[in-house]
């Protein structure tokens, strides 16, 4: 009983949403009035028909004919009714409207692409759409940035960096005096500004990041990169010339897809060790693999 009940009471919000809804796609035309209704043609006229109404009225209403404030009103209505009737596409556009009312989000998106679309500039939309979405990713970074710097000050290796530099600053004498007493905020701020803090995977914000600067420099990101696989392709692949250690410990990254940070963070003999190797040829690969396991297994 409930279900059904909820399942009325369902419906009927519905029904009242769609018939608000459906009102309006007649009013984004001619307001309440038909379009026809107002230049006293039926809808089966042509061109010529729905021209003579329009000029027989406008002499009628024109504002410059009649100062009636009343008729100077119905004169703007009548020239709107002609200006969608007097153009093919618009005329289509509010004939389908009429015949298909409950098509409400397709009949007002057409209305206004004829009317507002051609008038703005493409470019304009891009550059202020790149322009929003690069202020939204500024915000954001910005404020991933001050909650993560925020986390790291609370935590116990932070407060003890703190006093570290406060001692060697003081040469070990203020600690002495002060005990385990909480350190001043004006001092934790001066000394907080000395360390640089570096959080993985929440850099500070740089403005060479954001997506509408990466956009307007993707002629030349495009052009750097070509230029970099030609001299790659020349020197490795025609002139067959050994790797330097820099395209070496490239391939070698690459193979183990490993990021840049977590190659940076190995220490240099094992990067030796793991470029000598040449991981980017397949057999010496899947012998590293193996021998990867093994030694997994016998840890085990």
């Amino acid at each position: 009983m409930a279900r059904r009940i909820a399942i009325h009471w369902f419906a009927l919000t519905l029904t009242i949403v769609l018939s608000l809804l459906v009102q309006p796609c007649f009013s984004i035309y001619c307001d309440e009035d038909d379009c026809y209704d107002l230049l006293g043609v039926t809808q089966n006229a042509n061109s010529s028909e729905i021209k003579k109404a329009y000029y027989k009225l406008s002499l009628k209403h024109h504002p410059d004919k009649n100062p009636d404030p009343e008729s100077k009103k119905l004169f703007v209505k009548i020239a709107n009714a002609y200006e969608i009737l007097k153009n093919e596409a618009t005329r289509e556009q509010y004939d389908y409207a009429l015949a298909h009312p409950e098509e409400f989000f397709y009949n007002t998106a057409r209305y206004y692409h004829a009317y507002y679309g051609h008038k703005t500039d493409t470019r304009a939309v891009l550059v202020g759409l790149l322009l929003i979405v690069s202020i939204f990713q500024y915000l954001n970074q910005w404020t991933r940035y001050n909650q993560a710097i925020d986390m790291v000050k609370k935590t116990p290796a932070y407060k003890n960096k703190l006093r570290a530099l406060e001692l060697q600053r003081t040469g070990g004498m203020a600690n002495r005096k002060k005990g385990n007493k909480p350190m001043d905020k004006k001092v934790e701020e001066e000394l907080g500004k000395e360390l640089n803090l570096d959080i993985k995977g929440t850099e500070k914000p740089a403005v060479w990041d954001l997506i509408g600067i990466r956009f307007i420099l993707l002629p030349y990101t495009l052009g750097k990169l070509l230029l970099w696989y030609g001299c790659w392709f020349w020197r490795y692949n025609v002139k067959r010339a050994p790797y330097s250690w820099e395209d070496a410990s490239y391939l070698t990254r690459r193979s183990l897809r490993a990021s840049l940070d977590s190659w940076i963070s190995i220490d240099k003999s094992t990067k030796e060790d793991l470029i000598e190797r040449r991981l980017w040829e397949k057999s010496n690969f899947e012998s590293y693999v193996a021998e990867m396991r093994k030694e997994s297994k016998r840890r085990r």
